[in-house]
């Protein structure tokens, strides 16, 4: 599988990753464990070698789960993490940001033990502290990158400026932002900074967390333990309706081309920009296959001016008000 050059690094990335979250937790009931496994080892006799998790994720159960599949393969996967978010460890609720270098350490530690590596690939602060400038966070993480414990950071829903006043401490090889046909707010300040940075982008949720696949309907019921349900608004009452009309055009399209909606998603993505790596999540081998299948799939300039028109349509914020304030930070 082709593989593209992660910025400022000689890490090679396979261009379509596989997001983590999903095995453990937020799209309902955790995956079971063996199944789990045998994706994510069937991802890398795929060719996949990226491969996205967090501290957050199943309060460590999703790194923990990623350490058992590739202990014994750990030269064939890079692994991506993040901290930043601290939950309790009992009842997993949340307990605020933290990008104190103090609690990047402790967290970097912790990763690495329940990965069972001596080193994490890329490592991210998931979200910006805003009682931490991010000049101190970053100056640990620089510090871990000395060490040889990380081999590049990244920042997670970062604005512009802050990506800028990041840079200018160390250089930064990643922005984890979320992109796709229905989420492009971070083409207006991001994307020219990464640019110009030359920061690559890794684009979560280019699916649109799942609606862009055509797999809701409009009387889907969403699972209590989902937490598209209760803190995505695009996934609740008039707007998501309104926004299934819009996967409709897209589901229509590729008929016409006889493709998959998650193809022209992802390849939708890898168009638009130029240093992009898509991370999907699934916990399905097909749709693994489907969106590794994105990678052929060329656009015609008329079709992502279609596309592109969607978005302005898209009803509701992305997150909840409250996970809003800690986006484009």
């Amino acid at each position: 599988m082709a593989e593209k050059q992660l910025a400022q690094t000689d890490i090679m990335l396979t261009q379509i990753g596989l997001g983590c979250m999903g095995l453990s937790e937020f799209y309902g009931p955790p995956a079971e464990e063996s199944a789990a496994i045998n994706l994510l080892h069937e991802a890398i006799d795929l060719g996949v070698n990226h491969f996205d998790t967090a501290e957050a994720y199943g309060v460590g159960r999703n790194e923990t789960l990623l350490g058992k599949a590739f202990n014994d393969r750990r030269d064939k996967v890079r692994i991506a993490t993040k901290f930043g978010f601290r939950r309790d460890p009992d009842t997993g609720a949340p307990l605020g940001l933290d990008g104190s270098k103090e609690n990047c350490r402790k967290a970097a530690e912790g990763s690495l033990r329940r990965l069972q590596t001596d080193h994490i690939d890329l490592y991210y602060l998931h979200r910006v502290d805003p009682n931490t400038p991010i000049e101190e966070t970053v100056t640990e993480m620089a510090k871990l990158v000395t060490e040889g414990k990380i081999g590049a950071i990244g920042l997670s829903e970062v604005s512009g400026a802050t990506l800028r006043r990041a840079q200018a401490i160390h250089p930064i090889t990643a922005v984890q932002s979320e992109y796709s046909i229905f989420s492009r707010e971070i083409e207006q300040d991001v994307l020219p900074v990464c640019r110009e940075t030359g920061t690559s982008l890794v684009a979560y949720s280019p699916l649109g967390r799942g609606m862009l696949t055509g797999s809701f309907k409009r009387d889907s019921a969403i699972s209590e333990t989902d937490f598209r349900g209760s803190m995505q608004p695009r996934f609740s009452g008039d707007a998501y309706a309104a926004n299934l009309a819009l996967v409709d055009e897209i589901l229509d399209l590729g008929k016409s081309l006889g493709v998959s909606s998650a193809e022209i998603a992802l390849a939708w993505v890898i168009a638009k920009q130029e240093n992009v790596f898509p991370i999907a999540g699934t916990t399905k081998l097909a749709n693994l296959k489907t969106n590794l299948a994105s990678m052929e799939l060329s656009l015609s300039p008329d079709v992502i001016d279609t596309l592109d028109a969607l978005a302005d349509q898209v009803k509701g914020t992305r997150y909840n008000e409250q996970g809003m304030t800690i986006v484009n930070a």
